[in-house]
């Protein structure tokens, strides 16, 4: 397993589920670990998890849709630790009622779009400039197959993840010849307490869920340096991402695994990009 020794990872929704599952994985390859979730018992229970591995950690509880908390959170962390070399963008809610958007209360509706699209963008504008100076870095958002589906019981969800693909496309364009790289990550159908409150997934097959450990794996591998023309693009926890760098190099459109509008044909406007 890829080694960051040495190295500064940041986690966001790090409380528990998916996020305390990186964090575990992170601090198993030895990387110095900076955590923030919004819930302070929460983050303890991480703590003692990761730090019994002898991990240095600095929790931060912070709401990652807020500037002035994420300015917080970076502040301590490069503070106490160094320069953030990875960072692990997995705060995110769903919302755990399925309502058409008319139904939709206004202000929760924007809410889910605020952690889950502002956060990301609030974190990512931290730490590129220093990601940038050094000429290396790594950033990792934690997205969803929702962002490129129509779920009309969930569409503030399904917006704000459609929306974080185009913001990892956008950053990959953006960052290229910089050292640093941005993927999609989709850590499949994973038991946390956010999944289990969506009726949706009630009647789940118990061979559609995805261990936790598995994104964090996945992460190590992405932060290798072995995977990086996989940049820009969306990923699954589960794959092979050998085979895919494989089918990704031979593909027959550089698009793909990315979020697309698919034209009719050679001669549709959409092609164009005025």
């Amino acid at each position: 397993m890829p080694s960051l020794e040495g190295k500064v990872a940041l986690v966001t929704g790090a409380g528990r589920g998916i996020g305390r599952a990186v964090a575990a994985s992170l601090a198993g390859a030895g990387a110095a670990l900076g955590i923030t979730a919004r819930t302070e018992s929460d983050l303890s229970e991480t703590v003692a998890q990761v730090r019994g591995r002898g991990t240095p950690t600095v929790a931060v509880p912070g709401d990652a849709s807020v500037p002035a908390d994420v300015d917080n959170v970076i502040l301590a962390v490069e503070r106490q630790l160094g320069p953030i070399h990875l960072l692990v963008n997995n705060a995110g809610i769903a919302g755990s009622v399925e309502r058409r958007l008319w139904e939709e209360d206004r202000d929760e509706w924007w809410r889910i779009v605020e952690v889950n699209l502002r956060g990301p963008m609030l974190f990512a504008h931290a730490v590129l400039p220093g990601m940038v100076s050094r000429g290396r870095g790594y950033i990792v958002n934690i997205n969803s197959l929702a962002g490129a589906r129509a779920l009309p019981g969930f569409s503030a969800y399904s917006v704000s993840k459609a929306a974080l693909f185009r913001m990892t496309d956008i950053l990959a364009a953006s960052l290229e010849k910089t050292g640093v790289c941005v993927f999609d990550l989709s850590p499949g159908l994973v038991r946390t307490a956010m999944t289990r409150a969506l009726p949706i997934w009630a009647s789940a097959a118990e061979d559609a869920w995805t261990p936790a450990e598995k994104t964090g794996e996945l992460i190590l591998k992405l932060t290798s340096g072995r995977f990086d023309e996989l940049r820009g693009r969306f990923i699954r926890a589960t794959e092979d991402v050998d085979a895919l760098l494989d089918q990704i190099r031979s593909a027959a459109t550089r698009d793909a695994r990315k979020l697309r509008l698919v034209p009719t044909g050679p001669d549709d406007p959409v092609m164009r990009y005025v």
